[in-house]
């Protein structure tokens, strides 16, 4: 029998060092998001499942724990990813006519986690614009990631650029049911030639030959040269290049620190991609720790088929990747009925300084703050002194 207290695998409390230093995170991801002009929203945890799943395929329904609601005996589903939540908001809730710019951050829930050592209750902080299909908003969406991991401490980045209309247009002219496309896509993202081989057999023209030249395709902007000598001259396929090589160039101009380079293999991520999509890597971290992109279709399920490009990060994972912010100083203070030591006590909070009180019987107790000042009694007066 196991102990009440134990928690479900890769699930964990978060001690309070840990919590201050993800909140510390948020706060300033969500400054870094409104000096954008990114409006924040809060979706529920969870919502019909038919909603929560409408549009992303079949590896989100994987991800999503599912529970019947006592109230309607409807099946219900606690978010796995909340870019669904956010088209659905924008379409049925906002329903603006121009650009709609959205935030969040907020825990999401998986069935299985997503490495050895990962959580299944990420904390996922996003941004999403809606109404503009130009490349524009796609490169306000990557600046605004590379500024967020910036405020963050992250200093060296890759960004790796690829498109989801490659493969599109390589699979264009060919007959092919979803479950070998996620077989393809998932060799692909895996550079498995074997794998590949499998899943493209038989398939005509230059489709084959095209799926196994992207296995090559990745590394330093040379890859967009050798794509277009390569790759069949298909419109989705010489659009999505001609993007990659705008993206990338205006990229390099406002981040000259950041490494830029290209993965056309990879479609990692979720299924509704449809044209440019990036990963972020940071030194120090094996797998990608922002991912985003275009998904226009996204909303479509809504009856509201709006441009839409965004992001998404686990906070846990950043913070585990950079070193917590030192605690601001606070000031320690006696405990009494006192009604001056009570004013004191408060006047001092209201400025913004950390007061932490010493209890009756705790006066020798270790302390969780830096205190470097004390509240003490002079002449009648409280006031503070350094320690």
């Amino acid at each position: 029998m196991s102990s009440a207290w134990l928690l479900p695998e890769h699930i964990a409390d978060v001690l309070p060092a840990q919590a201050r230093h993800i909140e510390e995170l948020r706060r300033s991801l969500l400054d870094v998001a409104r000096g954008y002009g990114f409006e924040l929203v809060m979706p529920p945890l969870l919502e019909h499942l038919e909603s929560l799943l409408s549009g992303t395929g079949r590896e989100l329904n994987l991800q999503t724990f599912k529970l019947v609601d006592q109230l309607s005996g409807r099946t219900l589903g606690l978010r796995a990813d909340t870019t669904p939540q956010v088209a659905r908001i924008d379409a049925h809730l906002l329903n603006r006519v121009g650009l709609t710019r959205l935030c969040y951050c907020g825990p999401v829930l998986h069935t299985r986690p997503a490495g050895l050592h990962a959580t299944r209750e990420p904390l996922q902080f996003g941004a999403e614009t809606y109404g503009h299909a130009g490349l524009e908003a796609d490169l306000e969406i990557q600046d605004l990631a590379l500024d967020c991991l910036r405020s963050a401490g992250i200093a060296s980045v890759t960004l790796d650029l690829g498109d989801a209309r490659i493969v599109r247009g390589l699979l264009a002219d060919v007959a092919l049911d979803a479950a070998r496309i996620d077989a393809v896509v998932a060799a692909l993202a895996a550079k498995d030639s074997a794998s590949l081989d499998t899943a493209s057999q038989g398939l005509p023209g230059a489709a084959r030959p095209g799926l196994r030249s992207l296995l090559r395709l990745y590394g330093d902007p040379e890859v967009l040269a050798v794509a277009e000598r390569e790759l069949p001259a298909h419109p989705l396929i010489r659009a999505a290049l001609a993007d990659l090589r705008w993206l990338a160039s205006r990229v390099q101009q406002a981040h000259p620190e950041v490494r830029v380079g290209f993965d056309l293999a990879d479609l990692g991520g979720n299924a509704y991609y449809s044209g440019a999509r990036y990963a972020v890597y940071a030194a120090g971290s094996s797998d990608a720790i922002v991912r985003g992109g275009r998904y226009d279709e996204v909303g479509a399920v809504f009856g509201r088929n709006r441009p839409a490009v965004g992001f998404s990060l686990d906070l846990k994972e950043l913070a585990a990747l950079v070193p917590a912010r030192r605690l601001a100083a606070a000031i320690r203070a006696p405990w009494s009925e006192d009604a001056q030591l009570r004013a004191a006590v408060r006047r001092l909070r209201e400025q913004g300084e950390t007061v932490v009180c010493i209890l009756p019987g705790h006066e020798h107790e270790g302390e969780e703050f830096d205190c470097d000042r004390e509240l003490v009694a002079v002449k009648d007066q409280w006031v503070v002194r350094a320690l």
